[in-house]
């Protein structure tokens, strides 16, 4: 086998009859008890087959014979290369590369004559993942039959092998359906039926590259694309969707089956809505009808659950104001504090919060969280607190009323002489007392921490300063030291709170700090945290004050073009046309200006 891999003529890797022999005395150890396996040869043969997919083809003409040659060998041990670690991995680049043709005779083969053996495949950690790549190919046959259509002589052959790849998909619905339960039970398998559901309602989300992109882009969250899609998919779909709805048992309480109604519901509301409308309904009828102890609802149970807290809040966030004003008045009502204070059920009392920020429904909420607003913050629940400030952007009603509870949870309500020390309370998240380690009765200042940051601090002072009146935070900002000013800008979480309460100043209060913060330009420019800090104030910035910030600049030209997040900061100022031709640089700033100016016109 080596040989024929070295030679030139014969690189497609043609597997030998000897290692055929070898496969076929193993799939006999398998009628005497023993689980059927790839010899070590052929695992070597699909280890080498990866290595080649890797190194990746300069012409199409070679890839197709490549693919062709490969499955050619994967034919009749679809199964065996599938549960396979090796061979799964490369069987799921293969599928990437291969026709639909070639995708529908895998998936035919691995399902069996019956296609009962689906469920062996798609319950198998590896094979998983070869039945997901081979569902996730099904969005390429529009594309293919859109080339076809082209050919007139080839356009009707194209179409019956794209229905061979549909039939293979409505098999593999009718085998989920006999065994639901366990499908949706299994992690590998529930992960298979996912999939299916995207396909079946024609969307797909973006495949990821590779685990390291993964890592770096963790925060990033996964794109949908639409395609086309046969009209029974619509049908396969919506019996799909009852038999979970009979099993609505299972899916309340099992992680991996919530998990599966999650993605349907999801699906449903991008794809179906009315189909989402009524599942959302059946959904919560069926929590809601469960007895309970006496004079308590089912549903606080639910929400106290791990995995049904999940579900209920994909519920809340894709239900219309009827359903959330019902479930609200029947079984919320007077039962948020106790919620808000779970630690399970405050994350679905956040999303009741954010889904219910652009209806009257909020205030009720807002009004009895209020209540006991200090305790969710001494029992360290801030999304809750967090997603109060952020839909309280749309009522300015209720700005006062939170920010006047903040600073009295912080201590620093009275005197009104330290509301000035608000900023760095919130971002620290720390009492008065504790930031100046100071004595309650006399007051007398010991000795001031040095500014801290932490995220949710962060996260609380960028809502905030969305609120209409922002003058106790901007007074509070205009007290803060230089040094506490460099911390701030610099820091990973607390630059994008002074560049939310920078960016959204008045260009006369904007200029006014500005001043405060000339000296420190340098040393942010040459931060990673700060020189986005600074890109973003310029963007906001008028001509006159995008002059000064440059004026300071210039004069530190080598220590800025050496570093290697200033240099980034040089070169988008065009600070070396500030120096030369400051006119003409002049000239290009306020045209750019007018026409950001003219864009937040358009967005606001």
């Amino acid at each position: 086998m080596v040989e024929k891999m070295g030679a030139k003529g014969q690189r497609y890797f043609k597997a030998s009859q000897k290692t055929g022999k070898k496969r076929g005395a193993q799939g006999g150890g398998d009628a005497a008890g023993k689980r059927a396996r790839l010899d070590a040869m052929t695992v070597g043969y699909y280890r080498r087959i990866c290595d080649r997919l890797k190194e990746g083809f300069t012409e199409d003409e070679e890839r197709d014979l490549f693919v062709e040659n490969v499955l050619a060998e994967v034919k009749g041990k679809a199964n065996l290369v599938a549960m396979d670690m090796t061979g799964s991995l490369a069987l799921e680049k293969l599928l990437s590369l291969a026709t639909v043709v070639q995708v529908g005779e895998v998936l035919a083969e691995m399902g069996g004559d019956t296609g009962s053996e689906f469920r062996r495949v798609a319950c198998h950690p590896c094979g998983g993942h070869v039945m997901e790549s081979a569902l996730r190919q099904t969005h390429r046959w529009t594309e293919e039959n859109g080339s076809a259509e082209e050919k007139s002589d080839v356009a009707q052959t194209e179409e019956e092998d794209c229905g061979m790849l549909e039939v293979q998909v409505q098999r593999l619905c009718g085998v989920v359906r006999e065994n639901i339960t366990e499908f949706i039970k299994d992690p590998h398998g529930s992960h298979v039926l996912r999939t299916l559901i995207h396909v079946l309602a024609g969307c797909l989300t973006s495949e990821p590259s590779d685990a390291q992109h993964v890592k770096k882009d963790r925060k990033s969250t996964s794109e949908m694309r639409d395609f086309e899609i046969p009209a029974s998919f619509w049908w396969e779909l919506k019996y799909l969707s009852d038999s979970l709805m009979e099993n609505l048992n299972v899916c309340a309480t099992n992680p991996s089956a919530s998990a599966t109604l999650q993605t349907l519901l999801t699906v449903c509301h991008r794809k179906r809505p009315i189909l989402c409308k009524k599942l959302n309904k059946s959904i919560m009828g069926y929590l809601t009808s469960l007895s309970s102890a006496p004079g308590v609802s089912p549903l606080l149970v639910f929400l106290k659950d791990p995995s049904c807290s999940h579900l209920i809040q994909t519920v809340f966030k894709f239900s219309q104001k009827a359903l959330l004003r019902d479930v609200y008045k029947n079984h919320l009502k007077e039962q948020l504090m106790s919620l808000a204070l779970h630690r399970i059920a405050n994350f679905t009392i956040q999303t009741l919060i954010a889904v219910s920020s652009g209806l009257k429904l909020f205030l009720k909420i807002f009004d009895e969280l209020m209540e006991g607003f200090e305790a969710v913050l001494a029992a360290g629940h801030m999304g809750v607190v967090i997603q109060l400030a952020e839909s309280c952007v749309q009522w300015e009603e209720r700005q006062d009323t939170l920010m006047q509870r903040l600073l009295q949870a912080f201590h620093c309500s009275d005197p009104a002489s330290r509301h000035t020390s608000c900023l760095p309370l919130f971002l620290s998240l720390l009492a008065y007392e504790v930031h100046y380690q100071t004595e309650t009765a006399g007051d007398a200042t010991v000795t001031q921490h040095p500014l801290t940051i932490c995220y949710h601090g962060s996260r609380l002072v960028q809502a905030l300063a969305k609120f209409k009146d922002r003058s106790i935070l901007m007074n509070s900002l205009h007290a803060l030291s230089s040094a506490d000013l460099r911390i701030l800008g610099t820091d990973s979480a607390g630059s994008h709170a002074l560049q939310a309460l920078v960016t959204s100043a008045s260009d006369k209060g904007r200029g006014k700090f500005l001043r405060k913060l000339e000296e420190l330009y340098v040393q942010l420019a040459c931060s990673r945290c700060g020189s986005r800090l600074l890109e973003a104030v310029w963007n906001s910035a008028t001509v006159s004050q995008r002059q000064s910030i440059a004026e300071k600049l210039v004069p530190s030209e080598n220590q800025l073009r050496s570093d290697q997040f200033a240099r980034h900061v040089w070169a988008k100022f065009g600070l070396t046309h500030f120096l030369k031709r400051r006119s003409a640089w002049l000239e290009v700033q306020t045209g750019e200006s007018k026409k950001l100016k003219m864009f937040r016109d358009i967005l606001e």
